[in-house]
């Protein structure tokens, strides 16, 4: 794989992880349809997916700084004793992490099978895309409320819709999205919610995955750094533009548009 086709790869995982289409399935397809040269096949791609996406974690990390400190400093207050609503919020991520974690770890082999296969992955991004649609009619039925007025119970269902990620096609961020505004957030208190929690996640997959780039993996370690640096500024940007956009819109628009990408890759994955 060259440098500039890993940066290319990284520019669009970058943007499409924040925003609510899923970058697994959108990098699985893209080199099928486009004849990028990409090791698609076998255990080489999913290491360097995860480097993609441990940079666009450590963007999440970097733009969320302040924010994280804030609520470490809370989970610290609230283990001695002192319970506070940055140390609540901390906790309720911890939880929420825990499902798709768990779920990804037992189904590792299974899961990892399909990153070599578009046709699924076209398939659930029409299904993520009506996801989507059904998240904006779930939330006119709820009076919006704020990440600190969660319960333990909902953060966790909002946790086991992250567990939908770990399927190609499905976004992680829309479907946590969907979660939030299913049981009563605001668009953007949902967008701020699933962007905390996908930095957990990220970090502990890369933790198993990215030992697998060393020595190399072959001529992918130099092409997974340039790849990584490149979704972390996307993710960046990406993440500063939804964060005000889910302040005025829903995800009507962007539903159409997954759908209508996944129905474009499946006619083109047929001509091909």
């Amino acid at each position: 794989m060259s440098i500039g086709t890993a940066v290319l790869l990284g520019v669009i995982q970058g943007f499409t992880e924040l925003f609510p289409f899923s970058s697994l399935g959108i990098l699985v397809i893209l080199p099928r349809v486009t004849h990028l040269l990409v090791p698609t096949i076998g255990p080489r791609y999913l290491p360097f997916l995860v480097a993609l996406h441990l940079g666009t974690a450590l963007a999440l990390l970097l733009y969320f700084l302040p924010e994280w400190l804030t609520l470490i400093r809370g989970a610290l207050r609230y283990l001695r004793g002192h319970p506070n609503s940055d140390g609540r919020i901390f906790w309720l991520i911890v939880l929420a992490s825990i499902p798709a974690g768990v779920t990804g770890f037992l189904l590792k082999a299974p899961l990892s099978r399909l990153f070599g296969h578009p046709l699924p992955a076209a398939f659930f991004l029409i299904v993520n895309g009506a996801l989507l649609w059904l998240g904006d009619r779930w939330h006119r039925r709820k009076r919006p409320h704020t990440v600190g007025q969660l319960t333990p119970r909902k953060a966790w269902i909002i946790g086991c819709f992250q567990i939908l990620a770990l399927i190609p096609g499905l976004s992680r961020s829309g479907s946590t999205m969907v979660g939030g505004l299913s049981l009563g957030l605001s668009y953007s208190e949902a967008a701020r919610f699933s962007f905390l929690l996908a930095t957990p996640i990220i970090f502990a997959a890369s933790l198993v995955e990215l030992p697998k780039l060393h020595g190399g993996m072959h001529g992918l370690l130099g092409p997974a750094v340039a790849g990584g640096i490149a979704a972390g500024l996307a993710a960046w940007l990406s993440t500063r533009f939804l964060l005000q956009y889910f302040k005025m819109h829903r995800l009507h628009a962007l539903a159409v548009a997954s759908m209508a990408m996944g129905v474009l890759s499946l006619i083109a994955i047929g001509f091909h």
